[in-house]
């Protein structure tokens, strides 16, 4: 398998923006992101946030009038940098269908143990109750992360209609993403997560691999018998 992807925030560049500007930026939304993850929202203030870039508040308002903009740049970036992991992982070089599929289980379920991921989706997933722009763009990275898993299913398995791709790929990604509860930073079973890691890959793969066109179709209709 390939070398593991690594994560980062991925900082959109800002019209016109100078280099001493966009570093400045980019040290604002870093040191959002430590808050968000060590804090929560709760912590998340201007004056938090300007104390750990070593700046004053009011500076702060030539980047971000509000707290909501700097929240939605923030969560452009954080969503961005996932992304642009899931396409390379996609578009890995040299590797089977399968082993690509493989590639992206693992760093799902890798990634949930990170303290950050444990931390930030939780917050995410609130938000996105009173937000309808969080809400948007959380359904979108969730929707990116589902056509990364159905583009895969399709080439390892060309004979699945689309929406049976689409509800294999929803199947796949939730369990996954169900984990964080479970397995992440901290959590009982995060120990465990390598074996949790290669049962996903040999269930996951091995049900793409067999299952046969027309099944869940069948199923969703109530005509087929569920049987292991």
């Amino acid at each position: 398998m390939a070398e593991p992807v690594k994560l980062d925030l991925k900082i959109a560049v800002r019209p016109g923006s100078y280099a001493r500007g966009q570093d400045g930026l980019e040290q604002i939304l870093r040191a959002a992101l430590d808050i968000l993850v060590e804090e929560g929202l709760k912590g998340l203030t201007f004056r938090n946030i300007a104390a750990k870039c070593g700046l004053k508040a009011g500076n702060l308002a030539h980047y971000f009038p509000t707290k909501s903009e700097l929240l939605r740049e923030l969560l452009d970036a954080i969503i961005g940098g996932y992304e642009e992991a899931l396409d390379s992982i996609v578009h890995e070089a040299d590797a089977t269908p399968s082993d690509r599929l493989a590639h992206l289980i693992s760093f799902v379920l890798r990634d949930i143990t990170t303290r950050r991921t444990t931390r930030v989706f939780p917050e995410l997933w609130a938000m996105a109750n009173h937000d309808t722009y969080v809400e948007q763009r959380v359904e979108e990275l969730y929707a990116r992360a589902r056509s990364s898993i159905n583009a895969l299913i399709a080439e390892i398995n060309p004979r699945l209609p689309i929406d049976e791709r689409e509800i294999a790929a929803l199947f796949i990604s939730a369990s996954m993403e169900g984990m964080t509860i479970f397995a992440g930073h901290g959590k009982p079973w995060m120990r465990d997560i390598r074996a949790i890691e290669y049962l996903a890959v040999k269930a996951f793969i091995g049900t793409v691999e067999t299952l046969e066109p027309g099944a869940l179709r069948a199923a969703s209709l109530g005509s087929a018998t569920i049987k292991p």
